[in-house]
């Protein structure tokens, strides 16, 4: 009888820990909630000012040693990229399809279009572009983006595009490749050759 109510008193105790500590982790739990969604809203924030072409005011959302793919950065890197895609695609635009939060992390998928019509300076977008003359051609493809986000500042990005699909759409690399042993045709849809560099890309 003894050991049964030591073990009541016990279970007593649990229980009431518990209950005592559920508001501590339902405040936890919000507290979580309302920092992924004041994150996600720094990502689109950032985005809306990219689709308007703001490259000063898109870099306010990234911190000055801002990495990416694990090199340093920063505002002054971020605003160079930006100010090339604006030249090279005036009209770029990224649409956000689904964005996600979990702890300091944004993840967001994007569909991502533009016209080709200035010259690339420097190695974005793959540095597929660099030097390469105006095609005309607009193109759409998936963007997958991931951000790391602190005290309301993107500090660190990794991300996947689909750059093989840009420069196809752009008319500067063959849709398809021919089969073993047969010669090489032109290409009427990318108005190049297969095996054969695009014309004017150099650097």
């Amino acid at each position: 009888m003894k050991t049964t109510s030591l073990l009541c008193t016990a279970m007593q105790k649990f229980i009431l820990s518990a209950i005592l500590a559920m508001p501590v982790s339902i405040a936890a739990l919000a507290q979580t909630g309302q920092l992924q969604e004041r994150n996600k809203d720094v990502i689109l924030k950032y985005q809306e000012r990219i689709n308007s072409g703001d490259a000063n005011g898109a870099v306010q959302y990234i911190s000055k040693d801002m990495k990416n793919f694990g090199k340093v950065v920063g505002q002054d890197g971020v605003r160079a990229v930006l100010n090339d895609v604006f030249t090279t695609f005036p009209d770029w635009r990224a649409e956000t399809v689904e964005i996600a939060a979990v702890g300091d992390a944004v993840i967001a998928r994007q569909k991502v279009s533009g016209t080709h019509l200035g010259i690339s300076k420097i190695p974005v977008n793959g540095g597929l572009l660099v030097n390469v003359l105006p095609t005309g051609n607009r193109f759409e493809v998936p963007h997958l983006h991931w951000y790391t986000i602190r005290d309301g500042k993107i500090v660190e990005h990794h991300g996947n595009r689909d750059d093989l699909g840009m420069m196809q759409q752009l008319g500067l690399v063959p849709r398809s490749l021919p089969a073993p042993g047969i010669q090489p045709q032109p290409d009427n849809t990318t108005n190049c050759y297969p095996f054969k560099a695009p014309r004017n890309l150099s650097g």
